[in-house]
């Protein structure tokens, strides 16, 4: 079972130079993520002049995030893995592929990378607004919940089969680009009715800079357990205890 290896490792790893290294690869691609993916929506703000979400607007967003975070985890990859995620480094961490104090370091690095990538976007746009995650028309805080579920699911199962799989080979580009693909078909799924954040940074960063937390703790508690089911599905029945064995960080 995965979770007889989950580790809470030592005081002394949070001041390695590589977890160091580590959590800012995860800064930096947080922040090339958030800005572009946050970014196309204010684009499109303006462009419409605030106007109502169009397919056109949804298909643009699902686009920009799917190519932002193919280069963010890209980037990553050989540096801390490319997590890009607090919901991926959970799941990493319930299939004891990291331990806990390293994911705490990944988290904090990833939740200050989306709130710089805001402010940076608010400074260069002239001070428009990061426009928070929000419910749609009609949309209840537990339908959301289950998108969050179900997205992250498949978000942090394809991050198992193509990066974590001991069985995996010799996948090489394939990983990044199966990750961005998986979150911009879910934005077109999801995207019209919460958003569709499948990441608890994502969601932080335009909720501190424009300070709106309504509903923020479906966007922690959807991808936090759909991460642990996916972690959870794949490690018990397609890994397995007899074909386990460790993932260096980097290749995560």
């Amino acid at each position: 079972m995965p979770v007889s290896r989950i580790a809470i490792g030592g005081p002394a790893e949070a001041s390695k130079p590589d977890a160091l290294k580590a959590a800012l690869a995860e800064f930096i691609s947080m922040v090339i993520f958030v800005f572009a993916g946050e970014g196309s929506g204010m684009a499109f703000n303006k462009l419409t002049n605030n106007g109502a979400a169009t397919p056109a607007g949804l298909i643009a967003a699902s686009l920009a995030h799917a190519f932002a975070l193919f280069v963010a985890v890209s980037v990553g990859a050989n540096i801390s893995g490319g997590h890009v995620n607090p919901a991926v480094t959970f799941g990493a961490f319930i299939g004891g592929n990291i331990t806990l104090l390293r994911g705490i370091l990944y988290w904090i690095a990833q939740l200050l990378g989306s709130v710089v990538a805001c402010l940076l976007l608010k400074i260069s746009t002239g001070g428009l607004e990061t426009s928070a995650f929000s419910l749609s028309s009609g949309v209840g805080v537990w339908n959301a919940v289950v998108f969050e579920i179900v997205m992250t699911f498949g978000l942090v199962y394809t991050v198992y089969a193509t990066a974590v799989d001991p069985k995996k080979g010799n996948v090489g580009i394939v990983a990044p680009i199966a990750i961005g693909f998986i979150v911009g078909a879910n934005i077109l799924a999801g995207g019209a009715f919460d958003g569709a954040s499948m990441n608890p940074a994502v969601s932080f960063g335009p909720a501190v800079v424009s300070w709106t937390w309504t509903a923020h703790w479906v966007y922690w508690l959807g991808p936090l357990i759909g991460a642990a089911v996916a972690a959870l599905v794949y490690d018990v029945i397609f890994i397995g205890q007899g074909t386990h064995e460790e993932i260096p960080t980097s290749e995560f």
